[in-house]
């Protein structure tokens, strides 16, 4: 994961319509090379808990997910956490690792057990979900994997800033 630059601040601000906060680093590019995942702190500049490590800045993939949340995607993956306990086995494990992660840079005493998307009960968010499987790699969070491999190939067709 490399650094962020002034440059990258410019595009994640173009990409979201506004200043981003609180970034440490892209976690993720997009094949075209712009961020599409930044690495946030913990706390936000202000002091405000921000339990959302792992933050989706590509527009063009945000479309794609909201597509996928639209469409009731979110629920059928709730209701598979109750009939399968691999799978559930899996989330929780992708929450210890995204609370982990968050912890080496700061522990939020307030938000102890607050990860993001919903986790590892709920799925609220298939953005935090994605964002958390571009940073880490296939393999850590089930639903941002399955929810990838629906949306495809979201870059293609040009640059996605």
């Amino acid at each position: 994961m490399n650094s962020v630059s002034q440059v990258d601040v410019d595009a994640v601000a173009r990409q979201l319509g506004r200043a981003p906060r609180g970034i440490l680093a892209v976690a993720h590019r997009c094949p075209c090379g712009h961020p599409s995942v930044v690495k946030t702190a913990p706390r936000l500049p202000d002091g405000t808990p921000f339990p959302t490590l792992y933050y989706l800045t590509c527009a063009r993939l945000a479309s794609r997910i909201g597509t996928l949340e639209a469409e009731g995607r979110m629920q059928e993956m709730q209701d598979r956490l109750a009939d399968d306990p691999e799978l559930a086995a899996r989330y929780r494990a992708a929450h210890a690792a995204y609370l982990a992660e968050r912890d080496a840079i700061e522990p939020l005493s307030t938000h102890p057990d607050v990860t993001a998307g919903g986790m590892p009960d709920r799925v609220k968010c298939l953005h935090v979900h994605v964002a958390h499987s571009l940073a880490v790699g296939p393999g850590v969070n089930p639903f941002g994997d399955e929810a990838l491999a629906e949306i495809g190939e979201w870059w293609r067709g040009g640059e996605c800033c």
